[in-house]
């Protein structure tokens, strides 16, 4: 289906991860031209039974389209001794292998990278987990929420003694993601020079704690503690005011202005005398409040326009539907639309990257269980008769796509 040249073409990748970190990470290296296969239970992966938002799509959830898309789909049962093989001998060809079993799994289904590497030493082996593959909290649940908590980021945000909020994104995830798509084109860059594969072992954890190299810096390098105000300042490391704040009609995001020409634009006479260096630290929380008061005075617009023309930073506070009509957006071709055979037109966003001889592109979407399985078996050396023992036993399962509506 590829009519031009990827950076990724002629990879293969066996995706084997559930939920979204995993999946997003292969979704990116197939988004770059990897033949990504999604090797899947036969009752299909666990996220095609999750539907975040209750999104539930005609045949597939959002939350799995969004995740799964340039992908086929292998549905097999690797408790089964058949299909354990069938794996292995796609293993053979295969150049990423990519899970996020819970520690242990892999072992014990008999695909660690002890195995896998034994088979073929050129295979790229990605293991993701929560908190490592070892250590004493190896078992608890990598769930995104959890490790926001415990990674100190919430209390870097809010008011001292309430609850600290949680990031309106799934964060932990996406950024573990990221954190193994750039792993395996180094890992696959080494390959390339070596001609060796190796084991690549990313955990969700290390991902969230090293996204703060600058605030975690500040703390363990620089001795400034966490110091969270009276005031719904956003940043613990950042003088005030920083943060958004409520007009007449909506609300604003203001960051780290000036004091002085703050206070001749708002018509605050306290902040006139002050130092932003000094008092935005040591009077952080009167500054706040201030500008609160102030900023409730007028609308959005007539802010945002005294405030920019004052050269301060500041900007609208958007809701989706307001990012998805955002001109610059519009601009960038951020979201991607194709026609999918069961969910219809899709609008989703697209790629992070962009290469002047080699884009990504959407060449299919997120697929049906088991959509490719006699596909992928074919091309793996599996005769017509090996894949039809294959589906007989119910080792691998099969989707047919619906007949085209004529």
């Amino acid at each position: 289906m590829t009519t031009h040249n990827r950076i990724l073409d002629g990879y293969r990748v066996l995706d084997c991860s559930i939920a979204m970190a995993g999946p997003f990470a292969a979704q990116r290296l197939g988004d770059l031209g990897a033949d990504v296969v999604k090797v899947e239970p036969v009752t299909g992966e666990w996220q095609r039974h999750a539907a975040a938002g209750g999104a539930k799509g005609n045949a597939i959830n959002v939350s799995f389209l969004s995740l799964n898309r340039n992908k086929r789909s292998l549905a097999v049962d690797l408790k089964s001794a058949e299909g354990k093989q069938v794996l292995l001998r796609l293993v053979e060809t295969a150049d990423v292998f990519l899970q996020n079993y819970r520690p242990g799994v892999a072992e014990r289904l008999g695909v660690d990278y002890a195995t896998l590497s034994a088979i073929n030493p050129r295979l790229v082996y990605v293991s993701m987990s929560g908190y490592g593959e070892d250590g004493p909290h190896r078992n608890l649940p990598g769930q995104d929420l959890l490790l926001q908590a415990k990674s100190g980021a919430m209390l870097s945000t809010g008011r001292h003694g309430e609850p600290p909020q949680p990031a309106g994104q799934y964060l932990v995830d996406a950024v573990t993601a990221s954190t193994a798509f750039e792993a395996v084109l180094a890992a696959l860059l080494y390959r390339e020079r070596t001609g060796e594969g190796q084991l690549v072992q990313v955990n969700m954890l290390d991902a969230i704690t090293t996204l703060q190299m600058q605030e975690l810096s500040v703390f363990t390098a620089g001795g400034v503690p966490q110091q969270r105000g009276s005031e719904p300042h956003a940043h613990v490391y950042i003088r005030s005011p920083y943060g958004t704040f409520k007009t007449a009609d909506g609300f604003l995001a203001l960051a780290m202005p000036d004091l002085p020409t703050l206070g001749r634009v708002i018509g605050e006479d306290t902040l006139l005398a002050m130092d932003s260096e000094v008092h935005g630290w040591t009077h952080r929380d009167e500054i706040f409040r201030r500008t609160a008061e102030r900023l409730l005075e007028r609308t959005t617009a007539d802010w945002l326009a005294d405030l920019t023309a004052a050269g301060i930073w500041c900007g609208p506070v958007y809701d989706y539907q307001q990012l998805v009509d955002d001109p610059q957006i519009r601009h960038n071709g951020t979201f991607v639309e194709y026609d999918h055979p069961t969910e219809g037109r899709v609008k989703t966003p697209g790629f992070p990257y962009k290469f002047s001889k080699t884009p990504a592109t959407v060449d299919r979407g997120a697929p049906l269980v088991g959509e490719h399985t006699s596909e992928v078996l074919g091309e793996a050396g599996f005769s017509a008769d090996e894949i039809a023992a294959l589906l007989d036993t119910g080792a691998v399962a099969e989707t047919r796509l619906p007949d085209p509506v004529r």
